[in-house]
């Protein structure tokens, strides 16, 4: 998987377990709408690490904690 496919199914893991709507995610953490859809759908080669600083702010997570997944593991990303 590429770093911005795991980066979109990380955000999405953080939503369910959050019971946020992704238009609700965008709303609070104050990234604009058509940044973060364009994120989860893997149209951003490199996702803005300001965007997710503010994604883990609105979950009030780390960095470390958002890539503490097994999305993350090299093994599982391909470059």
């Amino acid at each position: 998987m590429l770093f911005k496919e795991a980066v979109s199914k990380r955000i999405l893991e953080l939503c369910e377990l959050n019971n946020y709507t992704p238009n609700r995610l965008a709303e609070l953490s104050t990234v604009p709408p058509s940044t973060l859809r364009a994120t989860l759908a893997n149209k951003i080669d490199n996702p803005n690490s300001y965007v997710i600083y503010k994604i883990c702010k609105t979950f009030k997570i780390d960095l470390k904690e958002f890539f503490n997944s097994s999305l993350f593991n090299s093994k599982n990303l391909e470059e």
